[in-house]
């Protein structure tokens, strides 16, 4: 390549990044590590939603909902992502100052992991088995409500914690029957079982009536009521930024690769391609993208209160949402 091709290249990577002069400056929260699952965040930036919506945007990296809740209510963040049920437990408990403002998962993304061909094809065959979690994913909140669904008691299935690197190796050696995983990573376990010459196979607890809206976009109660027009702004370059990873899923990939060097471009393409069924299915085909349906925001806060003890009379599922910030279609 020569030099003039080079600098105009790297004018060009310079212009679609650079914020605009005089734009609003957002904080957006992340929930966790960057990756494929969090593609739009990247979009908005890389390719220049942001900036066209007059947002100066930086992304601060988290460690869980509860860290990227926290971080909102503090102000230290004005947007970002979590999920919807880490939020909802917050505000029963605490009342955060904190509301979603649009949905991004409608499905849950827990999932058993199992070999091809194993000792396990329905999520009724993990009774006697054992099975591998992280001890820090909110996925084991909802085993007891999937197990029951299906007629299993807890005390049937041997759950084993184990570090969130090692469960791959765990089932592929067969160190464990099955794990529980997201299905943001199926890719990455595929892979992993590939080089070992086998084939992993997701049940989703969906599957099992576990219908709940999961990662939603949320922000502080204050930006939303000292800035309305910048979070307007955002949350519509956002959904914009969705719509795009949907519709161009490698060129979502490179925008996170191009800002976050470290993470391998197939791993984030085969993420994000993970990550969009949790965000267009059924439930979107018949509510459309982004929306709390009543109805469904109401079960989701049941299911939460189930799993996690607390007295759906401390939360109206409806307190937890704002609707009046979402494009209209």
């Amino acid at each position: 390549m020569s030099l003039s091709k080079l600098a105009a290249g790297l004018s060009a990577l310079f212009l679609s990044v650079a914020p605009a002069l005089g734009a609003d400056k957002v904080t957006f929260q992340l929930d966790w590590l960057p990756g494929g699952d969090k593609a739009p965040i990247y979009v908005c930036i890389h390719h220049g939603f942001c900036g066209d919506a007059g947002l100066d945007v930086t992304i601060a990296s988290g460690r869980g909902s509860t860290e990227a809740i926290s971080r909102l209510a503090a102000g230290s963040s004005d947007i970002g992502v979590s999920d919807l049920a880490a939020l909802m437990s917050a505000r029963a408990n605490e009342n955060v100052k904190v509301t979603a403002v649009m949905s991004l998962f409608n499905k849950g993304p827990h999932a058993f992991y199992v070999i091809k061909g194993g000792k396990i094809s329905s999520i009724k065959d993990v009774k006697g088995k054992t099975i591998a979690t992280s001890p820090f994913t909110s996925s084991n909140l909802y085993l007891p409500l999937v197990l029951k669904a299906v007629g299993i008691e807890p005390s049937d299935v041997k759950l084993i914690k184990a570090d969130p690197g090692a469960l791959g190796p765990m089932l592929v050696t067969g160190n464990a029957d099955g794990i529980i995983a997201w299905m943001t990573d199926f890719t990455r376990y595929s892979n992993q079982a590939r080089q070992a010459g086998k084939e992993i196979v997701a049940l989703p607890w969906s599957a099992a009536g576990l219908n709940l809206y999961s990662a939603s976009l949320i922000a502080s109660d204050s930006f939303l009521q000292n800035r309305p027009d910048v979070a307007k702004r955002f949350v519509a370059a956002y959904r914009k930024s969705v719509e795009y990873t949907k519709d161009h899923p490698k060129e979502a990939a490179a925008d996170v690769v191009a800002m976050v060097k470290e993470l391998g471009s197939e791993d984030v393409e085969g993420s994000v391609k993970d990550t969009l069924p949790l965000m267009f299915n059924e439930v979107t085909a018949k509510d459309g993208f982004g929306v709390f349906e009543p109805g469904r925001l109401a079960e989701t806060w049941k299911q939460v209160a189930a799993a996690q003890g607390i007295d759906p009379a401390k939360l109206d599922p409806e307190t937890a949402v704002n609707r009046n910030f979402l494009p209209k279609e």
